[in-house]
């Protein structure tokens, strides 16, 4: 399973879609893909329109988003106190540990904001 980072949906279905043809390689090979709600809650509070929306719903349905479970707070907190400069970085944290928790991979265009998350794999495309 690989969790996708907001960054990655931004990438995939706005302006140019520069990740779209990796987004379609990816489930071409059987990639189980899935966000957290929070992702969805990042994706929807930027500026879009309503092509971009339709799209993300077209591939990702909203209701099949990831819930944040009392396991995930958890450890989102323990990461918190664990990396350098978390201040700012809450949703970051709180999406890596969505991912930890489901042993999956994450999936982000911005890879330097997860680089020094423990416990955390990154997926490269």
């Amino acid at each position: 399973m690989i969790v996708l980072d907001t960054s990655l949906l931004v990438d995939a279905f706005t302006a140019d879609q520069r990740a779209a043809p990796d987004v379609r390689r990816a489930i071409e090979n059987g990639q189980r893909l899935v966000f957290p709600a929070l992702v969805l809650y990042e994706w929807l509070r930027g500026p879009r329109i309503a092509p971009e929306i339709a799209l993300q719903e077209q591939m990702f349905p909203a209701e099949l988003a990831l819930p944040f479970q009392p396991e995930d707070a958890a450890l989102s907190a323990r990461l918190y106190r664990s990396v350098r400069r978390a201040r700012g970085r809450e949703i970051d944290l709180a999406i890596a540990a969505c991912a930890i928790n489901r042993n999956a991979l994450l999936w982000s265009s911005n890879r330097a904001d997860f680089s020094d998350i423990p416990g955390l794999t990154l997926y490269l495309p």
